[in-house]
């Protein structure tokens, strides 16, 4: 998820600080595009291990480059259900680094909320997207360890946006039939005008 107009908060030495441990060469992915995107199979991840915490390490890394405040695996090439998110800005330096494995919504409420969305793998583009305004996640943390978190606002906005793309959902698909055939013909005129010049 593209941060709108906020500014990334970056990590002085994510590799140092991700879980009190060292996690070396992290390296910042290419991302998906849109066209790469679509459904596949999305894994389960199953072992806990350093190859998942590299995997993590990069996902941040490529995450704070992009300037954004979430990302999910198969954005990355990767298809296996992991997202990272990280909603620290100025106004809120304590909202939070996440990082979700096999992650589930569990509940939502009936209440919806509208707001701008964009996405890191449709660079520069979008739209407004109703969203539940509140859901609960079941996943584990990157150790492995059990975690459910209640959330509102932006993390839940975030949240939703990124399972979506576990479940090869992007948000152009929660927009009408227009808007999103409009949207992606803005989003294919900007990648002809990019390849331009």
């Amino acid at each position: 998820m593209e941060r709108s107009g906020m500014q990334p908060q970056v990590e002085e030495d994510i590799t140092a600080t991700m879980w009190g441990k060292f996690v070396l060469n992290c390296s910042i992915n290419p991302l998906c595009a849109i066209s790469d995107l679509r459904p596949g199979h999305i894994r389960e991840v199953d072992a806990f291990d350093d190859e998942l915490r590299a995997l993590v390490a990069d996902m941040l890394e490529t995450m704070y480059y992009a300037e954004g405040i979430g990302l999910a695996a198969p954005q990355i090439g990767v298809s296996l259900r992991v997202c990272v998110l990280d909603l620290r800005d100025e106004d809120n330096p304590n909202g939070g680094r996440w990082v979700f494995v096999n992650p589930r919504i569990v509940e939502s409420s009936d209440e919806e909320e509208k707001a701008p969305e964009g996405c890191l793998s449709i660079p520069e583009m979008e739209d407004v997207v109703t969203r539940s305004a509140r859901v609960t996640v079941r996943g584990f943390d990157a150790e492995g360890e059990a975690i459910e978190v209640e959330a509102d606002g932006l993390l839940a906005r975030a949240l939703q946006h990124e399972i979506d793309h576990l479940d090869g959902i992007l948000f152009i698909d929660r927009l009408s039939a227009y808007k999103r055939r409009a949207l992606l013909k803005k989003w294919k005129k900007s990648q002809k005008e990019g390849a331009k010049g």
